[in-house]
């Protein structure tokens, strides 16, 4: 017995999934089925709802900031599921009306169709090492940032390093001594801050620069 195929376009954001399903044969109906949560458990649903005897399902969705644990889910519960990057989806010149139904109808539609190219799905592993990579130097680019901030701030005080080079130990000592002795004063600069509800316009970005100059020292990236 030849099993049926539906092919399945899924629209996914972080609460929801439209879901479209389109018909084996070539030129069948496509259908917009309708919206479900995006929870494990209403995914199961779906599947159970979706599948039945001489039943398979191909499902793909764009991949996003939702991630992969949809593709490792559908291939738990045995379907076939396929992630396409946003950049490689076949478009219309001119065709930038975008919606939830329209977009997973397009989707199960060029999947029948075999227009997607699937992209690679890393497994867990690959995506923690993904994940640590991509928070490292997200830490490291805040460390810049701070660390010049710091620097500008120290410019437009007047207050020079006379060593040769930042950010060494040597620096860090005489930071850490130059910021001891400006606390008390920017402290007593920005007291009305602690008083009032509203701040002087000139005292508060002195004392945000100063938890700033405070906290880069716990920097080392």
């Amino acid at each position: 017995m030849t099993e049926a195929v539906k092919y399945v376009g899924l629209d996914v954001h972080k609460e929801t999934i439209a879901v479209a399903v389109a018909d084996g044969q070539r030129g069948g109906e496509v259908r917009f089925i309708g919206t479900v949560a995006n929870e494990d458990d209403a995914v199961r649903r779906l599947v159970k709802r979706l599948t039945g005897p001489g039943v398979t399902l191909n499902v793909c969705y764009e991949a996003g900031p939702c991630g992969y644990g949809l593709h490792r889910l559908l291939t738990k519960l045995g379907q076939d599921c396929i992630v396409i990057a946003p950049s490689m989806m076949p478009r219309r010149p001119g065709d930038h009306v975008k919606t939830d139904r329209r977009d997973a109808m397009t989707l199960a539609r060029l999947l029948r169709a075999g227009e997607l190219t699937a992209i690679w799905v890393p497994d867990e592993a690959h995506e923690a090492v993904r994940d640590l990579i991509r928070a490292r130097r997200n830490a490291q680019d805040d460390a810049i940032g701070a660390k010049q901030t710091v620097r500008s701030f120290l410019l437009r005080h007047d207050r020079r390093f006379g060593g040769k080079a930042a950010w060494t130990k040597m620096y860090w000592r005489w930071l850490s001594a130059d910021s001891d002795e400006a606390a008390p004063r920017f402290r007593d600069d920005c007291a009305p801050s602690f008083r009032d509800d509203v701040a002087p316009p000139e005292t508060g970005p002195c004392w945000l620069r100063l938890l700033l100059f405070r906290s880069c020292r716990s920097s080392s990236l």
